[in-house]
């Protein structure tokens, strides 16, 4: 058994999915359905008897310790966040709620579950946190990918909590011990992802003939790592990976917004000309900038190519052409 919280959204179901294919383990998933969470991205495996579902907020220690002891799972992962870095901006406390408090309520129920567990079951119970690259802070054009050594420069709310929640799982291994795994991953993309992101916003807005908005020039560069392959690095680092570490995942492929933006018109363009001809580019209109906007994250994802022999498998146009053909289908 492994519980999986946060499972309703983006990147937790993706992974749901993927570890009932390839495993014959029972998984629970925690989630409080908050705006981003869709169980519908699930519905393939609902009626699974290894799969089941409790509605509960990870910050409500008492019914996550309970459920954790009563499942007895033999790892944990925490997909659960606040992860939209403008609704940060517009509130921060729901970010402070969720990714800090909801982080340690999680590991205090963890750590007395572990304590009680026998010393082979210890030996192999995992606390698994699921991070961003926003904890490194911005880089410029020139300066060196951000390795796992990389000291954390947060600057918007989303990447303070994200960085604080970091922390706290590093102080529980090395003050109390408890087996714990960090990932820290660039830019997802793929099926099922909010609206409010990137790659699903231009995607639908380009569809419904909206204007395109790009933050500033469209300059500011992401890596972009496919959420199948985000999955199956994070299988590779619970079964294989070493207790207390933390581990970059990325693309490998760094691309501007406007590049990507230019790619989903061209994209669209091939697989759903408009009527009149016209090119989907056109409706592109440059925003005011966010605030603090960080110019560039990359990561080094050496340590995970060397140490636990992964890495991504997609690439960024074939991801993007399947991605948009997703959202075509269901528009």
């Amino acid at each position: 058994m492994i519980i999986v919280t946060g499972g309703a959204g983006f990147i937790g179901s993706n992974f749901i999915l993927k570890f009932l294919e390839a495993s014959d383990e029972n998984l629970l998933n925690i989630d409080n359905l908050s705006y981003a969470a869709n169980l519908s991205n699930l519905e393939a495996i609902e009626s699974d008897s290894r799969y089941s579902f409790a509605k509960i907020d990870i910050q409500n220690h008492s019914k996550v310790e309970a459920l954790i002891k009563k499942v007895k799972p033999r790892a944990i992962l925490n997909f659960a966040a606040e992860s939209h870095v403008d609704r940060s901006i517009e509130g921060p406390e729901t970010f402070i709620n969720t990714n800090i408090l909801g982080t340690y309520s999680l590991l205090k129920a963890s750590l007395d579950y572990w304590n009680d567990l026998s010393k082979k079951e210890k030996e192999i119970f995992r606390f698994f946190h699921i991070s961003t690259d926003e904890v490194f802070g911005s880089l410029n054009l020139n300066d060196k990918k951000s390795t796992e050594e990389s000291s954390y420069k947060p600057n918007s709310p989303y990447s303070a909590s994200k960085a604080a929640s970091d922390h706290l799982v590093r102080a529980w291994h090395h003050t109390f011990k408890l087996p714990t795994l960090v990932s820290n991953c660039t830019n997802n993309y793929g099926p099922h992802q909010h609206e409010e992101k990137l790659i699903p916003q231009i995607i639908t807005k380009a569809i419904k003939n909206e204007n395109l908005p790009i933050y500033g020039d469209g300059k500011n560069i992401r890596d972009w790592l496919y959420v199948e392959d985000h999955c199956e690095a994070i299988m590779k680092i619970l079964e294989k990976g070493k207790p207390g570490e933390t581990y970059n995942i990325g693309g490998n492929c760094e691309k501007s917004n406007l590049e990507v933006v230019n790619e989903i018109c061209e994209i669209l363009d091939s697989k759903n000309p408009k009527k009149d001809g016209s090119l989907y580019k056109k409706q592109i209109k440059f925003v005011n900038d966010r605030p603090g906007h960080d110019f560039r994250y990359s990561l080094d994802i050496s340590k995970i190519e060397y140490n636990l022999n992964w890495k991504p498998k997609e690439s960024f146009s074939s991801g993007l052409a399947k991605t948009v053909k997703w959202y075509l289908e269901r528009s």
